[in-house]
C-alpha cells in the first residue's frame, strides 16, 4: 500500500508547529495557558490508530509489527509463565466479593500459604480489606455477620475454578474507589506495603499466566477494530510483558502494574464484555502458536520492550528523543493514520487549558509568568520548553516530561494565545 513519506510529514509538522512563546513577563501572573496539538500519547513504538488504519488497509498483524519496529523479528517464544500484575496501588481500603452461584473460595492469612489455615467462603461473602497502622485489617462479611480477622500484612485470595482451587469456574469482584472490576483466573494477594511519602498503604496483586489469562484481560484497544490490529495489539502487549518477567518492583511487589504505567490490565472484565469481548479472546488464541507459546517481536529470540501509543502527530517517536535513552528498536516512521479525523476524530487536533497551578508545580517554581518553546525534535515533538517565574528564575523541561506532568495529550503541542508570536529557527 502508498505510505506518506516520513520527511514530507515531518516537514509539515514543524511548520506547523513553530517555536513559540507568550511574552507575559511583565504581567499579572496568569490563572491558565492554552496549547494546541495532535496526537495522543508519548508516540513511542506502535501506533494503535496507526495499527487500525494499516489492518484496514489490509495489513496482517506481521506486517504491522514489522512496519512499527523495522529490523525485528516476529517469533514464538515461551511465554506460559506466571506474571504478578498490581491491579491497585497505594490504596487505603478495597472489597473482595463472591460473585458465582456455588462457588468457593478462600482467605489466607500470612506470608507462609502452604502451612496457613484457610477460611472458607462462598457466593455474595465478602472481605472488606483496610489500613490498621502498620497492617492489614480484614473485616469478612459471611452470611450476612461480621467478624475481623487478626491483623497481617498480607492476605491471599483464592476461588474454585483455578489452579489453586478445584471447582466450578468462579468470578470474583473488586471493588477500589467506588469501582467494581472482575476476575476469574489465578489468584489476589492483598500486601502492606510503606510508601516513602505516604505511609502504609494497600497493593492488590493478580497473579496469572502470561500465556492466556493475562492477555484475555489486557484493555487497550476496542474489541470491535478488524482483527489484525487486535492481533497487533495481543502480539505489542505480550512482547512488553514478557520483557518485565522476573523484575519484581518493590513499591508494588508486581512485575507489572495494570494501568497506563505499564498497561490496561481489566480481567474478566474486558473478555466478557457484551458482544465484543469474544473477539478480543479469539484474537489472544489466534496469535497462541502452542500451548506455552505465542508470538512476539524479538531480536535474537529475546522479546523487546514494544512500546506503544494511542496516536501521534503524523510521525513516531524514538525513545531518545522521548526518554533520553537510545533502545535501539524504536524509530520515527510516518503514521499519516493519526492524521485522519475519521479513525482520530478526537486527537487529529486538541486543545487544553492548563491552570497556573499545575505548571508551577511541573516546573517546581513558585509561578510561571511565560513558557517559551525552545526547540523540537525532527518528528515535530517538543524537545525543551522553558518557564519563566515572576522572579525572573527560568527552568527548562524536555516536551515528554512536560506532557507528563500536565497531562496534555501529546507532546506535539504549541502555546496558544491571541498575543502568540511565534519564533523561526
Amino acid at each position: 500500500m502508498k505510505r506518506n513519506s516520513l520527511g514530507g510529514l515531518i516537514l509539515a509538522l514543524v511548520s506547523t508547529l513553530g517555536l513559540s512563546y507568550l511574552p507575559n513577563a511583565n504581567a499579572d501572573v496568569p490563572t491558565t495557558f492554552s496549547f494546541t496539538g495532535k496526537g495522543y500519547g508519548h508516540g513511542v513504538g506502535m501506533s494503535q490508530i496507526g495499527a487500525r488504519g494499516l489492518a484496514l488497509g489490509g495489513d496482517t498483524a506481521t506486517a504491522i509489527m514489522n512496519y512499527y519496529f523495522p529490523g525485528s523479528d516476529v517469533v514464538a517464544l515461551t511465554d506460559d509463565q506466571i506474571i504478578r500484575v498490581n491491579i491497585g496501588h497505594l490504596l487505603t481500603n478495597l472489597k473482595i466479593k463472591g460473585d458465582s452461584p456455588g462457588m468457593t473460595w478462600q482467605i489466607i492469612s500470612g506470608e507462609s500459604i502452604d502451612s496457613a489455615i484457610p477460611l472458607d467462603l462462598a457466593a455474595k461473602d465478602s472481605v472488606n480489606f483496610s489500613i490498621s497502622d502498620k497492617s492489614i485489617l480484614a473485616s469478612v462479611t459471611k452470611v450476612g455477620v461480621k467478624s475481623d480477622l487478626p491483623l497481617s500484612t498480607s492476605f491471599t485470595i483464592r476461588w474454585s475454578g483455578t489452579r489453586y482451587l478445584a471447582g466450578p469456574e468462579s468470578i470474583v469482584s473488586v471493588t477500589q474507589n467506588s469501582k467494581s472490576s472482575q476476575y476469574k483466573y489465578g489468584q489476589l494477594q492483598v500486601k502492606a506495603i510503606k510508601d516513602p511519602k505516604l505511609g502504609t498503604k494497600l497493593e492488590l496483586i493478580n497473579s496469572v499466566k502470561l500465556h492466556d489469562e493475562y492477555l484475555w484481560g489486557i484493555s487497550e484497544v476496542p474489541s470491535s477494530w478488524p482483527a489484525a490490529a487486535l492481533e497487533a495489539q495481543v502480539i505489542a502487549s505480550r512482547s512488553f510483558a514478557m520483557s518485565k518477567i522476573g523484575k519484581i518492583q518493590k513499591a508494588c511487589d508486581c512485575e507489572m502494574y495494570g494501568s497506563i504505567a505499564d498497561q490496561n490490565f481489566a480481567g474478566y472484565s474486558k473478555e466478557a464484555e457484551l458482544k465484543w469481548g469474544k473477539f478480543w479472546r479469539a484474537a489472544v488464541n489466534r496469535t497462541s502458536i502452542t500451548a506455552t507459546t505465542g508470538l512476539v517481536v524479538a531480536r535474537n529470540n529475546l522479546p523487546l520492550r514494544t512500546y506503544f501509543t494511542s496516536s501521534t502527530g503524523g510521525v513516531t517517536e524514538t525513545s531518545l528523543n522521548a526518554w533520553g535513552t537510545d533502545v535501539g528498536y524504536t524509530y520515527s516512521v510516518a503514521d499519516p493514520w493519526s492524521l485522519d479525523a475519521k479513525l482520530n476524530p478526537n486527537f487529529v487536533k486538541w486543545k487544553r487549558d492548563v491552570t497556573q497551578q499545575v505548571l508551577a508545580a511541573a516546573f517546581l517554581l513558585p509561578d510561571v509568568v511565560s513558557l517559551k518553546i525552545l526547540a523540537l525534535n525532527q518528528s515535530g515533538t517538543v524537545k525543551f520548553i522553558e518557564a519563566k517565574s515572576s522572579a525572573g528564575k527560568k527552568v527548562k523541561l524536555t516536551g515528554e516530561i512536560f506532557r507528563s506532568r500536565t497531562k496534555i495529550p501529546s507532546p506535539w503541542f504549541a502555546l496558544s494565545s491571541e498575543d502568540l508570536v511565534s519564533v523561526q529557527n
